[in-house]
């Protein structure tokens, strides 16, 4: 299947079974907004829940905030955003449309990287086990072209945007022979600088002594709250404080479904630590957030770690986890390295020191930062992209499962009775209320047991228990497993543990 079309089948999917829908679809939508439905919102707090488990739960030294979204416009001066947080655009005079200028380059970059992959797959069927991947990266000549040609474009873009030569990037653009993926033209407009934040007025009294802004990142709570949590949590260093929170981008170029939007969630947090310690703790989070994302069981192969070509003027390293999406390999987290640029903006304009005293060394000192942040919503589109599946059966029909890790499944299990009489709807219902103080749980009596099976398996339910009249007589129940469809006849005392071992997220938590 097509990428594409890929991508298509998800949006279907998601707004069929109320997961994600269009926002004020009944006046005909706004570009680049969704609401999660029904399902999607469980979804997505199950994820919520998982990071935060992960993040505060299992780490001592780590502790979560919740933040205002507006903030004194100050935070945003000191931050640099307001001076600094622009996107490189350019328009195609023939289609009308916008693009980043940074991400027309970097799919080219993209193109050229995937010729040497092909390159690579070449070798494998002409070798086989013989193979040695290392060894043909090194030597194959087309394969060293290629890898010649990505360095000098990175190398011209990142001198470019860092010196924020804009006629440098259309040069670039312009040499590299890049068309409107819409129109095919390359009749472009010169490359401009567009400030992302949101603005409006607090109180009744408009002018600029009354603008605020949308908050563009949930860090800066952190970042003013450091001393507060600090002191009143007695935290020594290193330590982190976390944060999940909605954040606000006037993204001109917003598409890709939940992928890019204006309104998001991000889980972030900030890790505090002594100065020169920094690349050491980047170390050990980069590789405690791919071990975090793996453990889902989505596919290690679809995750890829990719460093900035040009770094965020707070940061002195930054590497982003990427995800292989519908539409290739995106941005899925980022952990940087963001020195003590932020507390120390912070403690210039407002006034305030904002040091820590390390009893270690009997100094006073600013803090240095390691972050990892993640969108939420980008998380939720990679768990369901790649977890959305046809299969073929043995007997030529297919089914449509969502094979979601059981621990982040919208219901854990649905209870069905086999019909609607001789007193088995009264028996399910009894089950039901049972299991549901345990576990997030649906009753389904509509249509036929294979209609309701094939209806659970679309939405992710790890278990389907049905009732029959063997259950009045015995007490026992058909259990059926989601992945596997194998059932199997169970004590009704038994199902709490049998399901609460499958759902449970303790393994995902070791």
């Amino acid at each position: 299947m097509q990428k594409e079309d890929k991508l298509k089948e998800i949006i279907s999917h998601a707004k069929e079974y109320g997961f994600v829908f269009p926002s004020s679809e009944i006046y005909d939508g706004l570009s680049a907004t969704y609401d999660y439905g029904q399902l999607g919102s469980e979804l997505k707090n199950n994820i919520k829940s998982y990071w935060w488990k992960s993040m505060v739960q299992m780490n001592e030294n780590i502790v979560g905030v919740d933040t205002a979204i507006f903030m004194h416009p100050s935070v945003w001066k000191a931050s640099g955003h307001v001076d600094a947080f622009n996107d490189p655009l350019i328009d195609n005079k023939d289609s009308k449309k916008r693009y980043r200028a940074d991400v027309l380059i970097e799919d080219v970059i993209e193109k050229i990287r995937g010729k040497i992959n092909k390159e690579v797959a070449k070798g494998v069927k002409r070798f086989g086990d013989d193979f040695n991947k290392d060894e043909f990266l090194a030597t194959n000549v087309n394969v060293l072209r290629n890898k010649e040609k990505i360095k000098g474009i990175e190398d011209r873009m990142r001198t470019s945007l860092e010196s924020e030569d804009l006629e440098g990037v259309y040069n670039l653009i312009m040499d590299l022979e890049i068309a409107c993926p819409v129109s095919g033209s390359k009749n472009w407009t010169e490359v401009r600088q567009f400030n992302l934040m949101f603005s409006t007025e607090l109180g009744s009294v408009s002018g600029e002594s009354a603008k605020i802004y949308l908050r563009p990142e949930t860090a800066q709570g952190i970042f003013v709250n450091f001393l507060n949590v600090q002191k009143s949590g007695r935290m020594k260093l290193p330590f982190g404080i976390a944060q999940i929170g909605k954040a606000f981008r006037n993204e001109i170029v917003a598409r890709q479904f939940i992928f890019r939007m204006r309104e998001f969630e991000q889980m972030e947090m900030q890790f505090f630590v002594r100065p020169g310690e920094e690349m050491k703790w980047y170390e050990h989070w980069k590789d405690q957030r791919i071990q975090w994302h793996k453990k889902l069981g989505l596919g290690d192969d679809n995750y890829r770690f990719h460093d900035h070509i040009k770094m965020a003027h707070y940061a002195n390293a930054a590497a982003d986890i990427e995800f292989d999406f519908p539409m290739g390999f995106k941005e899925l987290e980022g952990i940087h390295s963001r020195t003590d640029f932020d507390l120390k903006q912070h403690e210039q304009l407002s006034g305030k020191k904002l040091q820590y005293f390390d009893p270690e060394i009997n100094e006073n000192y600013v803090p240095y930062v390691v972050e990892t942040s993640i969108g939420l919503d980008r998380m939720f589109l990679a768990i369901l992209s790649s977890c959305h599946k046809v299969e073929k059966l043995e007997n030529g029909s297919e089914r449509v499962v969502l094979c979601l890790p059981p621990a982040l499944a919208p219901y854990k299990v649905a209870v069905m009775p086999l019909t609607r009489k001789d007193e088995l709807p009264e028996k399910a219902k009894s089950i039901l209320a049972t299991l549901k103080t345990e576990f997030n749980c649906q009753y389904d009596e509509k249509d036929s047991p294979g209609k309701r099976y094939r209806r659970q398996d679309a939405i992710g339910t790890p278990y389907c228990v049905m009732v029959d009249h063997q259950t009045l007589e015995d007490n026992t129940v058909t259990i059926r497993d989601r992945d596997t469809m194998e059932q199997e006849r169970v004590s009704i005392d038994q199902l709490t543990t049998i399901i609460g071992d499958k759902v449970s997220m303790a393994e995902l938590l070791k």
